[in-house]
């Protein structure tokens, strides 16, 4: 029997109304037809209004399911989403760093899109030292940019400040999402050392529907690396694949929807 060869681990929290989380990481590695594997570091009560509840898992649970999955199946690529505390980003970048994972996307978790926090106030600085210098590439939105940087956000300008100082911290790529700008644009910004800051830009869909869109984008470009794709590739149709998911996104409860993950199963399963 011939093994499959793309896989791609996630190591988050699990959503419970699953429009975000380990839960769209999975609907996005099938979607886009890598096999996913998944390592839970919380579990959250949470609906499409907020987060109304959260444990932590202890750190020898997630030690286990880390080894479990890469001793066995292994990962051509991993995403971190949830990390939730200081011990657990530590415990990941050790994990990472034993089984020499190559294609590391960081999503630094902080805020759940209701505003709730997911991680603990302490644990930027975990981010910093311990796990964005081994990755591939982070992926912060505008806030996690502002936190990791330290430097207040409200232009292209101040993004571009904020992404020099993430490369400078010792983060290989930096992808800083701008979808919490205002306009008619989404447009997001890569920086590279030594290289100009590719925009990736593309029409604003007016939905209300965007309930996890962060770890949609990540688990994507994850995706497509694990295919063997560049990094800059990657982005481009995982961009693609996260528009047409809100484009073809619905409501399920009383508040901010899911992308629609399956909205074009045939065009996405294969390149």
């Amino acid at each position: 029997m011939e093994h499959f060869k793309n896989k791609v681990l996630t190591i988050a929290g699990s959503d419970s109304g699953a429009g975000a989380g380990i839960q769209a990481d999975l609907k996005t590695f099938a979607a886009i037809g890598v096999y996913g594997a998944s390592v839970l570091t919380a579990v959250t009560a949470q609906n499409s209004i907020g987060v109304q509840d959260v444990r932590i898992m202890d750190e020898d649970i997630i030690n286990s399911q880390i080894d479990s999955v890469l001793s066995d199946i292994g990962a051509s690529a991993v995403k971190t989403g949830m990390l939730a505390n200081s011990n657990i980003i530590k415990l990941v970048s050790k994990k990472i760093k034993e089984y020499k994972i190559q294609n590391l996307i960081v999503d630094p978790v902080m805020v759940s899109e209701s505003g709730d926090a997911l991680l603990e106030e302490d644990a930027v600085s975990s981010y910093v030292q311990d796990i964005i210098p081994i990755s591939v590439l982070v992926t912060p939105n505008i806030l996690e940019a502002e936190k990791i940087s330290k430097i207040n956000i409200s232009s292209e300008h101040d993004v571009e400040k904020a992404g020099k100082k993430i490369l400078d911290l010792g983060a290989k790529n930096v992808l800083i999402k701008g979808g919490h700008f205002k306009g008619n644009f989404s447009v997001d910004f890569l920086f590279r050392n030594g290289t100009k800051i590719i925009k990736f830009k593309k029409d604003r869909v007016n939905t209300q529907n965007t309930h996890g869109t962060g770890c949609t984008l990540s688990a994507a470009i994850a995706a497509y690396m694990a295919k063997g794709e560049s990094l800059e590739f990657s982005i481009r149709k995982s961009k693609e694949f996260l528009t047409n998911g809100l484009k073809n996104s619905y409501s399920v409860g009383e508040g901010p929807g899911p992308v629609n993950h399956f909205f074009n199963f045939k065009n996405h399963n294969e390149i």
